[in-house]
C-alpha cells in the first residue's frame, strides 16, 4: 500500500488522501481547501493528481471540506462511484448544490467589480448543472455492510459521531500471507453528543489515518452550553439586541435547535423570536428527520413522545432573501443562526455588516473557526475585519462556545485510541493546525504506536 496526502495535511481544509492498493487508487475524500482566497482559488482549481487515474471514491461525510470538490473531480473526468452512507448521499445532494450556488454568486459579485477594472473574469469552480452528474457518481452503503474496493481489500462504514452520516472507515487488504486493516477517521465525533450516536470503537487496526483538530485541548463540560445560551439570551432582552450566530447549515443548525426547542419546552427562553436563515438548513433538517437511524437514544425519545425536536413555537425558518433582508432591519431582541460558520460566505456576512457595529449585539461561535477565514478573525478580536471588500469596525461583542465542537478533543482521542486495542503499526495525524497534530502524534507514540507521522501536503508513504 502507498498512501499520499495531498490535502488536509498541515491544515484542517481540502481533505483528500490517495490510496494505492493491489494496484488500485482509491481516494479518501475530495473536499475544498478554505481559507485565504487567491490561495483557494489555486487549490481549488489544480488537483494534484489526474482524476481519470481514480478508481473509486471513500468519503467519511458530507461537510464541504471534506466533499465539496468532488464536482470538480467529475468534471474533469472522473468516472468511478463515491461511495458513502446513505445519509451522507442525501446530504451531499443539498450540500453541493448549495456550494456550486454560492460560488456562482461570489463569482458574478466579484466579477462586476473586475469587469469595471477591465481585468480578467473569475470562473466558477464548477456550476450548479455539474451537480446532477456527480450525484449519479454516488452509492449509499449502510453502516456495518462490508464492499469490496479492490482485488483483495474490502472496506466499511462505522458510525463516526460527528455529522449525521459520518463514517469512520476500515479497509481491510491482503499483504503477502497477511491481512492489514487501515482505518481514516475521517473527523471523529464525540460521545454523549445531542442527537447522534456515539462514535463506533474500530478493533485491531495496523495503520491509522486520523484527523487532530483538537488533538492538544479539552472541550468545556456539554453541560455548561444550554445554560450559556440562556444567558446571552436573556442578555439581548434587557438590551433589545440580537444574538447572532453564525452556524453550519449541516449538524451544528440542528444541534442549536435541538437545545433551544428544550429552554423553550421548559420555559426558560420565554418568547424570544429565533430565526434560522438558511435554505440550506431548512433541507438539512428534513435530511435529519429522514435518517432517525442516526439518532441517539434521547433524539428517538423525543420522537417517539410525539416532539419534533427542530421545531417549536417562535421558532421561523427562513427561506427567501427578502425575509432574510427584513431581519437586517428588525429591532431586537431576535436570535439569528445563519451560514456560513465560519463566515466565508452566505447570508451571515450580511447580518454581521449590519450587527457589528452595534455594542448591544452579540456574536456567538459555536464551532472551529480555520486560520485565514473570517470567523477566526472575529475570534481572536481584530478590528476592522473586511466584509465584501469594505472595512467595518467590531462593536459587538464576540464570544464562543466550544463544547459544542463535533471533533473529538485530546482526551476523547486518548480514550478512542486506548479502546481500539492491540498496538498500531503506523499513524498517520492529519487535518489539524501543526501544534495539535504534533500533540496527537505524541499521544499516539505514547500508547505505543510503531511509527507516527505528521505527513506534509504531496509526502508519498508506503504502509
Amino acid at each position: 500500500m502507498n498512501i499520499s496526502f495531498s490535502g488536509a495535511a498541515g491544515t484542517t481544509t481540502g481533505s483528500s488522501h490517495l490510496l494505492e492498493i493491489n494496484g488500485t487508487r482509491i481516494l479518501l475524500e475530495c473536499g475544498l481547501y478554505q481559507g485565504r482566497r487567491k490561495e483557494a482559488f489555486e487549490r481549488n482549481r489544480h488537483l494534484p493528481f489526474d482524476p481519470r487515474t481514480i478508481d473509486v471514491v471513500l468519503l467519511s461525510h458530507a461537510h464541504i471540506d471534506h466533499s465539496g470538490n468532488l464536482p470538480t473531480l467529475v468534471r474533469r473526468g472522473y468516472k468511478g462511484e463515491v461511495l458513502c452512507t446513505p445519509a451522507t448521499l442525501d446530504l451531499c445532494d443539498i450540500m453541493l448544490r448549495d456550494s456550486a450556488h454560492l460560488q456562482e454568486k461570489d463569482v458574478e459579485y466579484a466579477n462586476k467589480k473586475r469587469h469595471s477594472q477591465g481585468k480578467h473574469l473569475f470562473e466558477p469552480l464548477y456550476l450548479t448543472d455539474d451537480i446532477d452528474a456527480t450525484m449519479r457518481s454516488f452509492r449509499g452503503i449502510p453502516y456495518g455492510q462490508p464492499f469490496g474496493i479492490a482485488p483483495g481489500a474490502t472496506a466499511c462504514f462505522y458510525d463516526a459521531g460527528h455529522l449525521l452520516g459520518s463514517a469512520v472507515i476500515a479497509i481491510d487488504f491482503s499483504e503477502g500471507n497477511r491481512r492489514k486493516r487501515l482505518l481514516f477517521t475521517g473527523d471523529l465525533g464525540r460521545p454523549h453528543m445531542p442527537i447522534l450516536r456515539d462514535p463506533v470503537v474500530v478493533k485491531d487496526v495496523d495503520i491509522l489515518i486520523t484527523e487532530s483538530t483538537y488533538g492538544n485541548r479539552v472541550h468545556p463540560p456539554l453541560e455548561d452550553v444550554t445554560g450559556r445560551l440562556k444567558a446571552f439570551i436573556e442578555d439581548i432582552v434587557v438590551q433589545k439586541a440580537k444574538l447572532i450566530i453564525p452556524s453550519f447549515s449541516v449538524g451544528r443548525t440542528q444541534e442549536i435547535v435541538f437545545m433551544l426547542h428544550d429552554l423553550h419546552h421548559q420555559g426558560r427562553i420565554g418568547t424570544v423570536p429565533v430565526f434560522v436563515d438558511s435554505p440550506l438548513s431548512s433541507k438539512a433538517t428534513i435530511v435529519f428527520e429522514k435518517h432517525p437511524e442516526c439518532f441517539d437514544r434521547e433524539a428517538i425519545g423525543k420522537v417517539l413522545d410525539g416532539h419534533d425536536p427542530f421545531q417549536f413555537r417562535n421558532l421561523t425558518y427562513v427561506t427567501s432573501l427578502e425575509e432574510s433582508k427584513k431581519l437586517n432591519d428588525m429591532r431586537g431582541p431576535a436570535v439569528i443562526i445563519s451560514a456560513s460558520g465560519m463566515c466565508e460566505g452566505g447570508r451571515i456576512l450580511h447580518h454581521l455588516a449590519h450587527g457589528l457595529g452595534d455594542p448591544r449585539n452579540i456574536v456567538l461561535f459555536v464551532g472551529f473557526q480555520a486560520e485565514n477565514t473570517l470567523g477566526r478573525k472575529l475570534v481572536e478580536h481584530q478590528n476592522p475585519v473586511n466584509i465584501f471588500g469594505e472595512a467595518y469596525d467590531v462593536q459587538a461583542r464576540i464570544h464562543t462556545i466550544n463544547a459544542l465542537s463535533a471533533h473529538a478533543d485530546r482526551n476523547e482521542f486518548h480514550d478512542y485510541f486506548t479502546a481500539m486495542g492491540p498496538k498500531v503499526e503506523k499513524a498517520f495525524v492529519i487535518h489539524g493546525e501543526s501544534a495539535q497534530s504534533e500533540a496527537l502524534a505524541e499521544d499516539l507514540r505514547t500508547l505505543g504506536a510503531g511509527e507516527v507521522v505528521v505527513p506534509q501536503p504531496g509526502q508519498v508513504f508506503s504502509a
